[in-house]
This record gives C-alpha cells, structure tokens and sequence, in this order.
C-alpha cells in the first residue's frame, strides 16, 4: 500500500486518538503534579479599651481568587500528590509494617487507607464480575442458539434487557428492593433471621449485591457477542462430532470454545476495562460507606464541599491507568501471539 493511501486512511482516526486519547492523558498527569492553591487569609486583631484585644482570620475572597486566576493550574506538588496518604501512601505503609501486631493488623490497617479500600473493592468487583458475566453469556448465548427460530426473537429481546436499561435506574430498582422494606430486602432478613440485615449495615452483603448486579448488566454485552460468534461455527464439524459419538458437553469444549477463542479474548479485555471503572452502582446502592472503587475516589475529589480537588483527582486517574494498563497488557500480548501464530 503507497504511504499516501495508507496515511489519507489512517489519517482521520490517527488525530482523533491524539486529540481524544493522547493529549487528555497527558493533561491529567501534568494536573496531577500541581495541588490547589491555599485559600488567602487575613489576620486582624481588634482590641477593645477595657475588653482586651481578639483575634480573626477571614479569607480575602478577591486575593484567591485572583491567586487562581494567575496560576490556574496550581500550586507545583511534583509527585507529592501521588505519595500522599490520599494515594499511594508509601510513608504511612512503612509505619503500619513497622508497628503492627501481625499480618491482619497489617491488612485491616492497610485496608482502611482510601486508595487501597478502594482498589480491594475494584480488583475484586473486576476479577469476579467478568469471568461470572461472560460465563453467563455464553450460556445465555448456547441456549438461545438452540430454541426454536419463531421464538428466538423475543428471547434475545429478554435477553438484552438488562443492557437496555439506563444502569442508574437499573441499580435503584434493585436498591429499593433490597431496601429493609423491599421484598428481597425483608427476605434476606427472614432468611437470616436479622431485622437488621441491609445493605446499609453489612459490608459482605453490599458487596454481594454490587457483584451481582454488575454480573446481570454485563451478561448481555457477553451474550450478543457469543451469540454472533456462534452463528460462524462450522456445521460440518459440530454434525461430524455428533456422528463420532461426542456429547454436548464434549462438542462445546473441543469444538464451539476453540472457534470461539478469538472472540472470548475480545470480550475480556472490554470487560476487563468497562468493569474497573464500576462508579453507578456505588452511587446508586449508597454504598460508599461499605465500597467504594477508584472511580468513586475522582468522583469525590471532584465534589467535595470546600474546593475542588483537581490535582488529586488527576493523580487517582493516572493511578487507575497504570493498573488498568497491568490487567490488559498480559491479555494484548496473548491476542499479538495469536495474531503472529494465525500468520505463521
């Protein structure tokens, strides 16, 4: 292909990646390598002739905010932000290793540190919710490749709902019925024998649930995918292990899994990315008490009741881009193996 041709094709998307893609991600580290600039206060003492002198600070609101102004993006940090207790905390680590009582004490302190609290939720919710989803899909997907063709269609239909429905109002349906006056909320507690019993209260079941909903809503993505992908298996092989005597077992696992590898790394790597951003559901359940994820973290940075914290908000995304970057890479180079085995 002449160098012309290929750059007037790849041209378009080439720019859109560095305005989109590029040059947002190099905005927010450097964001992150600034911090707010502290409010101006002004001290005066008032004194009084026979009631002594007082003192009062009060912020000079024009002197902030024309300290803002000249310096918008902040006061320079360098990489303090990403050390802090906020982020990843190296100081306050060496202090728990040092004075703890043991491996627990160092686990449950640890735990309650704001950027590790939220990354055990998030690694958690991802490992557990995208190995569940896309196991369901594709049994969703192998049972409605075998239904009757005139009812196929409403199947999938029902199958797609909870891909149709906006997440938001999705998680508060499921909230208001997990709620203590909920029917599924006043079942757990019948069942556990707890008046109780809420999500409110317990962090294992909020954390159930959250996985649980997150494995409903991504089923679909999962199933649609397989679905597609079942379509191009081949007949003649899948009649020609039916004719040696293979179960259905048996033909799914050396026959449909195989054709469908291709596909399945795909919808990992979606998952993978889609499900480590999990916020919604957070805010949805009320759960920030019990979990919350690296998202929820820029979320509060960004709406907090004083300021606005932009460089910590920045430096959680750059954090969340590394470990996102450490769950996909494995899975890029497997699918670049498969690409240059396919060639070979």
């Amino acid at each position: 292909m002449p160098h012309s041709t290929f750059l007037r094709f790849m041209g378009p998307s080439l720019i859109a990646m560095l305005l989109f893609i590029a040059l947002p991600i190099v905005s927010i580290v450097v964001q992150s390598l600034y911090v707010e600039h502290p409010q101006v206060l002004i001290t005066s003492e008032t004194c009084q002739p026979f009631g002594g002198c007082t003192t009062t600070t009060t912020v000079d609101a024009s002197a902030t905010a024309q300290l803002r102004e000249d310096e918008p993006l902040g006061q320079f940090n360098g990489l303090g932000t990403y050390f802090d207790r906020n982020h990843l905390a190296f100081r306050e680590i060496r202090e728990i290793l040092r004075t703890a009582d043991g491996v627990g004490d160092v686990v449950s302190r640890i735990y309650n540190l704001p950027l590790y609290k939220a990354l055990a939720f998030t690694v958690t919710y991802c490992l557990l919710v995208t190995p569940l989803a896309m196991i369901l899909g594709l049994m969703i997907a192998l049972a409605v490749n075998t239904v009757p063709q005139m009812l196929k269609g409403p199947v999938i239909f029902f199958s797609l709902v909870p891909m149709l429905i906006t997440p938001l109002v999705g998680a508060l349906i499921l909230f208001w019925m997990l709620n203590s006056e909920g029917i599924l909320g006043a079942a757990i507690q019948n069942i556990f024998n707890d008046p109780n019993l809420s999500t409110r209260t317990s962090a294992p079941l909020t954390w159930a649930t959250l996985i649980a909903y997150g494995t409903w809503t991504n089923a679909p993505f999962s199933f649609i995918v397989f679905y597609a992908g079942l379509q191009a298996v081949p007949r003649d092989t899948l009649e020609a292990a039916m004719i040696d005597g293979a179960s259905r077992l048996e033909r799914i696992r050396y026959v449909v899994l195989p054709s469908l590898k291709p596909l399945i790394l795909f919808v990992l790597l979606v998952q993978l990315m889609d499900n480590f951003r999990v916020f919604e559901p957070i805010i949805s359940f009320n759960a920030a008490a019990n979990a919350t994820s690296l998202s929820f973290l820029i979320y509060s940075s960004l709406n907090t009741q004083t300021t606005q914290l932009f460089g910590s908000a920045a430096a959680t995304s750059v954090i969340t881009i590394g470990f996102i970057a450490v769950l996909i890479v494995p899975i890029l180079l497997r699918i670049a193996r498969e690409l240059s085995t396919g060639r070979g």
